[in-house]
């Protein structure tokens, strides 16, 4: 009898044919750009895609909106005719002015850093103590503020802006059928429907939007780790934050005289309490905390976790969050921020 000798490899083929059980074969990985399409933005439900106006639920007219330019940028309304909004708010520099505390009138500092005017009607309250509830309350704040315009009251301010003749016909224009529309109440309501157009989508908007590729894989686990430590409990919604008070040193405590919102609601419970600032464009507002006395923002992350959760990040937990906060930088249209002619 002849004997066939079958290739091995002939032979396997043959068995896997007439078996009563198909051969098993390894799935095909996916092609990227469907695994890409399964894919999801992480966390969106926490924050938010920015609007393009914070008052965009009343919004205001264009005529006041330009008042509102121009009074942010005049000079005119500090009593010495050399202090603006933009000098402690510069809208070319984010929204701040970059120093620990401002200079004001007669070069008197201020007592907290001053904070962003970027995107800052998404939040809850105006100011490190939230005094003021809205942009329009807060707007007549520093005006009148001894340390910073230091106009001495509402008839100082009114005689100043009545003085310059340009004025007259924008405020009407801004305000028309209201007799003599040359008021506080206007004055705040221009310059705060100005500043609820400063807005700043960024790469985390796009990101949130389903642009997967918005964000670098450390920003995203940057975002992971910024929302497994804990850091979203109190900086979450649209601005990351700006949606409640918390008092600073909450496990470990902080080293500071500032006793905060107290000073407001002469409330125990508020001693050491602010309000918990917004994120968007964090990497460009320093320095950080209400005293303005962290100047990194590495510092200032690894100093956040370990008082107000109690916890020591690692070097690269750090990194990565950092990473993530800097996807946080945008800017409004330049158009919309740039300094205007001033009435005469």
């Amino acid at each position: 009898m002849l004997r066939v000798l079958w290739p091995a490899a002939l032979m396997a083929s043959l068995l896997a044919c007439t078996s009563n059980k198909p051969a098993e074969e390894a799935a095909p990985e996916a092609p990227a750009e469907v695994q890409k399409e399964a894919e999801a933005p992480r966390h969106v439900g926490l924050f938010g895609q920015l609007p393009e106006r914070t008052d965009a639920d009343n919004p205001p007219t264009q005529a006041q909106i330009d008042l509102g330019r121009m009074l942010y940028y005049d000079t005119r309304l500090s009593v010495a005719g050399d202090v603006s909004c933009n000098s402690c708010h510069d809208l070319q520099k984010w929204g701040v002015d970059n120093k620990r505390v401002s200079p004001g009138h007669e070069q008197q500092l201020g007592d907290r850093n001053s904070p962003t005017v970027y995107n800052a009607g998404l939040q809850k309250a105006q100011m490190w103590r939230g005094q003021f509830a809205d942009l329009v309350e807060q707007a007549a704040g520093p005006i009148m503020n001894p340390v910073e315009m230091a106009m001495a009251d509402e008839a100082a301010v009114l005689a100043a802006v009545k003085g310059v003749e340009g004025y007259g016909p924008l405020f009407a224009a801004a305000f028309p059928g209201e007799g003599d529309a040359i008021t506080m109440p206007h004055i705040q309501q221009a310059i705060a429907a100005f500043e609820g157009g400063v807005t700043t989508s960024d790469a985390f908007d796009a990101y949130q939007g389903g642009d997967l590729d918005a964000l670098t894989e450390q920003q995203k686990r940057g975002l992971d780790t910024f929302v497994e430590v804990g850091c979203a409990t109190c900086h979450n919604g649209a601005g990351l934050g700006g949606q409640m008070f918390m008092k600073i040193g909450l496990v470990n405590a902080y080293e500071t005289e500032d006793l905060g919102r107290y000073t407001v609601t002469e409330n125990e419970a508020d001693r050491y309490v602010f309000k918990v600032p917004q994120l968007r464009n964090v990497a460009k507002t320093g320095p950080y905390f209400h005293d303005g006395k962290v100047g990194t923002l590495s510092k200032a992350v690894k100093l956040m976790a370990y008082h107000q959760l109690g916890k020591d990040l690692t070097g690269e937990q750090t990194a990565d969050i950092v990473a993530f906060l800097e996807s946080l930088t945008g800017k409004p249209d330049a158009g919309y921020i740039e300094k205007p002619e001033l009435p005469q």
